[in-house]
């Protein structure tokens, strides 16, 4: 198997809704930053791959737009998920795997503002003849789970409080959190219910930005990096698509997701020091922190999706972020997840280290 790193990772602040840009006035002055922070030309990229939903736009095939960000002409190798652009990534990592070429740049837009109703797009991604008629609310969904897991005894309401208030103090020093703040749990939990238990805080903010991140094999990584962040295990594993016949209070996929990506990197995921979790609603982070093993390590650094929620470009952040901690040095093992489709149905995991393989 091939060694791939993670060279290079910039992203846009994720804005409430962005009506000033399109698609690609959004992506290029982030592609920018990525490949001039490692002195790179769109030219010298073997391979583009993006994430991004095309049901926001309310056309087919809308992602091409982001095309003119990346220059399509001459031809270029380039590929799309119609999903959150950590699978992108994962996609850039197997083509890397494959020797095809020694760079790749994996792409994120996420406009969820655009969206007049996210639960007549979201539910399409994984489930579109079941659940989709039915029109299930996306927070009537994570309410029933957050509350199995309180009536599970895993967590409680302050506990969710707790981690609102630490998840946007730590964002306070992130310039591209949409929403950040010194709270006290008492004013969070005086908040009205959005769905019982999860109050407003309790879920995270839609928002629009993108997120870039640069692969490099080999030696074409440590020529671009003197710390390249080695992708050392990566997996993502589903659940079934319907709720009611899944325990909610537990997350197998994320747990074989993290088994696998464990046995390929060589180190346990309780040995990462720092971990972004894709938590779009507070009640995730203790279930993730269970299902995945998590024992010493800080969770979301950057204040997390709760600090802002590009849709499609979410996943890709928590990578992009994780990456980020070993490339500067104030980590040496880290842990991304990302998750798509409702109540955590898809996790990945990848499992990111500073260190030479042996």
């Amino acid at each position: 198997m091939r060694d791939v790193a993670v060279v290079s990772f910039a992203q846009s602040p994720c804005e409430v809704a962005n009506r000033r840009d399109d698609m690609a006035d959004i992506l290029l002055p982030v592609i920018r930053q990525a490949l001039g922070a490692v002195g790179l030309d769109r030219d010298d990229i073997d391979f583009f791959v993006s994430g991004s939903h095309d049901f926001f736009e309310g056309r087919t095939f809308s992602y091409i737009e982001s095309l003119d960000a990346v220059g399509a002409w001459p031809p270029i190798s380039e590929s799309h998920v119609e999903m959150d652009a950590a699978w992108a990534f994962a996609e850039a990592w197997s083509w890397l795997q494959l020797g095809e070429g020694d760079i790749a740049l994996v792409y994120g837009i996420g406009r969820g503002s655009l969206a007049t109703d996210l639960d007549q797009v979201l539910p399409t991604q994984l489930d579109p003849y079941l659940l989709a008629p039915l029109r299930p609310h996306r927070d009537a969904l994570a309410g029933l789970q957050a509350a199995a897991l309180v009536d599970a005894g895993l967590t409680s309401e302050r506990h969710l409080a707790e981690i609102v208030v630490r998840s946007l103090a730590a964002a306070v020093d992130n310039p591209y959190a949409q929403k950040s703040g010194q709270l006290r749990v008492e004013d969070v939990l005086r908040a009205p219910y959005v769905s019982a238990p999860l109050r407003e805080h309790d879920v995270a903010p839609v928002g629009d930005a993108a997120a870039v991140v640069v692969l490099a094999a080999g030696d074409a990584a440590r020529g671009l990096s003197d710390q390249p962040a080695w992708v050392r295990g990566l997996d993502h594993r589903m659940d079934t698509h319907y709720p009611g016949v899944r325990d909610l209070t537990r997350s197998e996929s994320a747990r074989v997701a993290a088994e696998r990506a464990a046995e390929q990197a060589g180190f346990g995921v309780s040995e990462v020091d720092i971990a972004e979790l894709h938590t779009e609603y507070s009640y995730a982070e203790p279930l993730l922190v269970s299902a995945l093993g998590l024992k010493r390590s800080t969770v979301n650094p950057s204040g997390g999706p709760l600090a802002g929620r590009p849709v499609t470009a979410t996943g890709l952040v928590r990578i992009g972020e994780a990456a980020r901690h070993i490339i500067g040095g104030t980590a040496e093992r880290a842990l991304a997840h990302a998750t798509n489709g409702q109540a955590l149905q898809h996790n990945l995991v990848c499992l990111l280290s500073g260190e030479a393989r042996s």
